[in-house]
């Protein structure tokens, strides 16, 4: 039996841009705050708070998915979820929006959790085909 385990995160660069992002936002709502713009204060605050709390989510949660023979672990804002290879069904969904395809990985026991590219930090196709080669090793 492969001992191996595997983890999928949202990419480290992704998460320091959103930090980045946030901060300078928050910063320039400061400035518009203290010219008396209080509509771009309200916008720039908006889009601040928004941009953090996506920068927050990656940075807690990590590694998103981990797996290994014995099953899978999501982690989620309640905690971990621990599934074992017969209790989830993978399923890869493709969609085409705006004229590109979108590839998700869904994962399916008593709920579905779908995960695509920014919560895997790599293709969803790839990690379908990891976590399959993983399932029946």
């Amino acid at each position: 039996m492969d001992n191996s385990t595997l983890s999928w995160a949202p990419h480290p660069g992704l998460v320091a841009i959103g930090w980045v992002l946030a901060i300078a936002g928050a910063a320039g709502a400061v400035v518009f705050a203290s010219g008396g713009d209080r509509p771009g204060t309200v916008l720039l605050g908006v889009v601040a708070a928004a941009v953090a709390a996506g920068a927050l989510h990656g940075t807690l949660l990590r590694p998103r998915l981990t797996a290994d023979a014995s099953g899978l672990r999501i982690r989620t804002l309640g905690g971990v979820r621990r599934l074992s290879w017969p209790d989830v069904e993978l399923r890869l969904t493709t969609t085409r929006r705006l004229g590109r395809d979108s590839a998700v990985l869904e994962l399916e026991s008593d709920e579905l959790v779908v995960l695509g590219w920014l919560e895997l930090g790599a293709d969803p196709r790839d990690v379908h085909d990891e976590l399959a080669a993983l399932r029946h090793s």
